[in-house]
This record gives C-alpha cells, sequence and structure tokens, in this order.
C-alpha cells in the first residue's frame, strides 16, 4: 500500500481504503480503479492524495468497527467544520459541537478494546477540521485507559475539537505554504494566541478547556515555564496531537508509519509521559499479526505474534530462510523493528490458520463486505451505456445514412432549380 499525492493518480490505480461523502455514503468502494472522471472529482474534492494498492496487492481486509470508523470521521467532519467556523465568525459556539463531543465520548470515551486507527483523507480546505477530530478520539480512548473521570474526560475532548480554531484565520496566503520561515512561524503564533483567547471567552464556564490548549501548546514548543505545571490532560493531548500529526498524510511530508511514530515518543520521555504513551499503546492496535515489517538487519518480516508487553518487539517470520524471530527473546536483542514495510502490505495474505494449527494464538475478525459506491455506479452504468450504444452501432447504418444524406440533397437540389 503506498500514499499517492493527487497530482500523481494515474487511471487503473486501484485504492487501497474506500471513499465516503458528508453523509457517509460510500462513492467508492476498496479495489476499486481510478478513472479519469475519477481522478478529477478526487482533484475536486482537494484531497491532498490517496492510499494506492500496488499492481500484484491484495485488497486490504477491513473489518465492521473499521468501516463504521470511516464512516463517523466522515460525517463527523462535516458536522466539526460547520461549528468551529461558527466560533471563527460569530465568536460563539453553535448548538452541535456538544453533540459532536457527546458522539465521540460514547463511542470511545468508554471502549475498552482497541482499534485499528485509520487515518482519513485530508485536503488542505480540511486538515484542521480532521486533524481535530483525530486528536479528540485518540484523547477520547487513552483518557478512558487512564481512569479520567467523565467530566475531565469531556473536557479533554473539547479541548481537542476547538485547539486550532485560531489557525483557521491564518492567512491564505502563508496557510497554503509548506514550510514557514522566522517571521511567519511568528505570525502563526499570534493567530494561535488569538485563537487561545476567543477559546477563553466563549468557554468561560468551563476554564479548563482554554487551559488544556495552552499548556498543550507551550509544552510542545518547549516552553521552559510549563515544565512541571502540565495537567494530565494536556499532556494526553500532547500525545494525540503528535500521533496524528506524524501518521496522517501531510501538506509537506509523507505520512509516517506507527512504528516510528511510537518510538519518536518513547525516545522523549522527558517530553511525552511514558504513562500517556502507555494508553495509546492500549488504545489502538500496533503492529498485530499479518503486519510486514523492516528490520535492522535489513531483512523483511511478517509479525505472527504481537507482544502487549512490548508492542515494538514481537514475534516475527523471516521472508529471507521463514526464521521466527522472537525479538522478546535476549539472544534477539540487539534486532529491533525500524518500520512498517512501505511498498507491499502482505496481511492479507497471511496463513492465519497455519499459525492457528500450530498453536499461536491470532486473532480472526470478521472481514465487512463490499460493496460497490454510489460514484462506482454512476461510472458503471455510464460505462455500460456507452457499450451499448457502441454494440448498438452498425458501420452498414452509417453508410446507409451518408447515402440517405446524399439523396436528400439531391433532391433538395432538385426542389430548388
Amino acid at each position: 500500500m503506498l500514499f499517492v499525492k493527487t497530482d500523481r493518480l494515474k487511471q487503473g490505480m486501484r485504492l487501497a481504503r474506500p471513499i465516503y461523502n458528508k453523509d457517509g455514503v460510500l462513492l467508492y468502494e476498496r479495489n476499486s480503479k481510478l478513472t479519469v472522471q475519477g481522478i478529477q472529482s478526487i482533484k475536486t474534492f482537494g484531497l491532498l492524495g490517496l492510499f494506492i494498492l500496488e499492481p500484484a496487492e491484495p485488497v486490504p481486509p477491513m473489518t465492521q468497527e473499521d468501516i463504521l470508523f470511516e464512516r463517523f470521521q466522515t460525517m463527523t467532519v462535516f458536522a466539526l467544520r460547520e461549528e468551529l467556523n461558527k466560533i471563527k465568525q460569530d465568536k460563539k459556539k453553535g448548538n452541535k459541537l456538544h453533540v459532536i463531543v457527546n458522539n465521540i465520548m460514547h463511542r470511545y470515551g468508554s471502549k475498552d478494546n482497541k482499534i485499528n486507527f485509520i487515518q482519513n483523507l485530508r485536503s488542505r480546505e480540511d486538515y484542521i477540521y480532521k486533524h481535530s477530530l483525530n486528536v479528540a478520539i485518540l484523547a477520547a480512548m487513552m483518557s478512558h485507559v487512564l481512569n479520567i473521570k467523565r467530566e475531565d474526560q469531556m473536557n479533554i475532548i473539547t479541548a481537542a475539537l476547538v485547539h486550532d480554531v485560531g489557525k483557521m484565520s491564518i492567512p491564505p496566503a502563508v496557510a497554503k505554504k509548506d514550510n514557514w520561515n522566522e517571521d511567519e512561524l511568528e505570525l502563526v503564533a499570534t493567530y494561535e494566541q488569538a485563537g487561545y483567547e476567543l477559546i477563553g471567552n466563549i468557554f468561560y464556564g468551563e476554564p479548563s478547556v482554554k487551559r488544556l490548549c495552552v499548556q498543550m501548546n507551550k509544552a510542545l514548543k518547549g516552553a521552559e515555564d510549563i515544565r512541571g505545571k502540565l495537567s494530565l490532560g494536556a499532556k494526553v493531548l500532547m500525545v494525540a496531537e503528535t500521533y496524528d500529526t506524524m501518521t496522517a498524510m501531510r501538506l509537506n511530508l509523507p505520512p509516517e508509519s506507527e512504528v516510528v511514530t511510537l518510538r519518536y515518543l518513547l525516545d522523549r520521555s522527558q517530553i511525552y509521559d511514558p504513562a500517556i504513551v502507555d494508553a495509546l499503546v492500549q488504545s489502538i492496535n500496533i503492529l498485530i499479526p499479518g503486519v510486514s515489517v523492516e528490520l535492522s538487519t535489513r531483512e523483511k518480516a511478517i509479525v505472527i505474534r504481537n507482544n502487549e508487553d512490548n508492542v515494538l518487539r514481537p514475534m516475527v517470520l523471516g521472508f529471507k530462510d521463514n526464521n521466527i524471530i522472537d525479538l522478546e527473546d535476549k539472544n534477539y536483542k540487539d534486532i529491533e523493528i525500524t518500520d512498517i514495510m512501505k511498498t507491499m502490505d502482505n496481511r492479507y495474505v497471511i496463513d492465519t490458520q497455519t499459525l492457528i494449527d500450530n498453536g499461536f494464538h491470532v486473532p480472526v475478525p470478521k472481514e465487512a463486505e463490499m460493496h460497490i459506491g454510489i460514484a462506482q455506479e454512476e461510472a458503471q452504468e455510464g460505462a455500460a451505456a456507452e457499450a451499448y450504444e457502441l454494440k448498438k452501432f452498425d458501420p452498414e447504418d452509417f453508410d446507409r445514412e451518408e447515402e440517405s444524406e446524399e439523396t436528400t440533397d439531391e433532391t433538395a437540389d432538385k426542389i430548388t432549380e
């Protein structure tokens, strides 16, 4: 599976992820082949790019929970866009914000099982909304793992949703740039600060919302005066913010894998509280059986058993010699997983039954059924109609039409005469 930027999409490429509209209606299913019309539609959407299957790569499995997660993201983003724009323009919160917070809390704020945290497709126009929503979902799950009381959970989720409202006012000429110079960074900082003041005014009855946003921002920028004063909620937001930023398709950088991102968080324990990072690990699936990885030995391997005690050191099967490597074993202490394979993802061709027969515990979630998206249907109907018209076409009919036209012209000439 590869991430391909929109301007490099080509006809015939196959989708690795489904695409939905704002109502959660399926437009394009996995394994759909891109058409010229489809590529144009995607450009119209303003998407930064798509996840594309390689030529020989099988279709990745998705459970019903995965489907519901993606649909929830898509539908909620449009509602969140409306609410954040209302905050920005009217300087007050709308009626739906509380509903959005409650929905996130209901779905993910009390979840006891891990989820596949699937990154959604983004455009420059909706980047802030999708990022804010993902930070809120991650924060909801992590705060549940940490047994944070419900009221504080709600405030953390709210802060996650509104924390970037100030960035929505950044002038387009600056916002559209991939990299900011020092002067532009200072300008961005002034808009961020204005956003926090706006949050403080709107949520005057919930002062912790602004406090959480300010603390997270200061800590991530390395402010010395905030060290030792961070609330638990701000620490949760810091981890959620960084994880989503790094693993999402970014405006100027390709997404990082969950392995690289998790190692980044763990290697900076002076910034990211290890207990909070552990809460993240307990919330989402990382290196589950079937994931193809790259080892520090440059060998390729596939995870055959995860490691709950140390998620980055599972048991793997090497592709080269079919050798089993238990990275938890001290004999392999010098070997580590460096990344998830970017050029091929074999999780869906792993022979799970053979592993089970040999004593390995491999979860086998029920895969969701595949359907035809409405955009696919329209394209197929158009192609079918075109094929039907071509099938009806008889070259002799065309000859007869020409003869008829010539006869008509001759008759017309005679009448004129």
